[in-house]
């Protein structure tokens, strides 16, 4: 597995009070030399953490991925176009919400999913789809002519050390099973941390993990260096 650091809330502090600091092209490049495999960043409708300039600047001065968080939308389509990041991810958003709080329903906008992929996809962007692990998501997603997804483990974080654990857990092995058998490859994020990620390694076959909240928290007493370095350890067992 690689591990994909997600750096919003590094601009969720610098926007607090406005300014440079801290700067999120230098967190960008502290991740890529402590072992991330990609940077992501959300750059939702309201601006509230990353903005344009900054998905620009990562995309021009890192040496690794980046990876593009986005609504369904024709503003962010269109903006990836331009952009060409290496990847992108489709998410929900709903502007109340402190973070994305479910996966997106390919099944139900199945025609809608499908065309807006296609033009990412022929512009040699790869597309996942960030979803909820069951059945009907991950075979509503393999028509779309997505490449990945990125299954929603947010509520096997939530459950991680309770009696639904293994609930949650399973339902994460059996679609990630599913959509390798279907043919998309297979990313999983949201809500792991460092004691609960390790569970990840028993589903054979992911890609990456693309983690942030937990990273950035434990970079406040640890470093940004330090932060990344011990999950890049734990997701991919290899050190800097």
């Amino acid at each position: 597995m690689l591990l994909g650091v997600n750096i919003d809330h590094v601009a969720t502090l610098r926007n607090a009070r406005g300014g440079t600091e801290p700067d999120v092209l230098a967190a960008a490049k502290i991740c890529e030399e402590y072992g991330a495999s990609s940077i992501t960043t959300h750059l939702r409708e309201d601006r509230r953490h990353i903005k344009d300039e900054d998905v620009e600047l990562i995309r021009k001065n890192i040496g690794i991925n980046l990876n593009l968080e986005m609504a369904v939308t024709n503003e962010m389509q269109s903006i990836a176009l331009r952009i060409k990041p290496h990847s992108v991810c489709l998410v929900p958003e709903k502007r109340q919400e402190v973070t994305t709080e479910g996966g997106l329903d390919v099944y139900g906008q199945l025609d809608k999913i499908t065309n807006f992929v296609k033009p990412l996809v022929e512009a040699g962007i790869e597309v996942s789809l960030f979803i909820d692990p069951t059945k009907e998501q991950v075979e509503a997603s393999a028509k779309t002519g997505a490449q990945f997804i990125e299954m929603h483990t947010g509520a096997y974080s939530n459950a991680y050390g309770t009696e639904n654990e293994q609930t949650e857990f399973l339902k994460l092995k059996n679609s990630a099973i599913l959509a390798q058998n279907l043919g998309l490859r297979v990313n999983a994020g949201h809500g792991l941390n460092y004691e609960n990620v390790h569970r990840m390694h028993e589903i054979d076959g992911l890609y990456e993990l693309n983690i942030g909240h937990s990273i950035i928290s434990k970079a406040i007493f640890t470093g940004l260096d330090n932060a990344v370095d011990q999950m890049n350890f734990l997701v991919t067992k290899k050190r800097k």
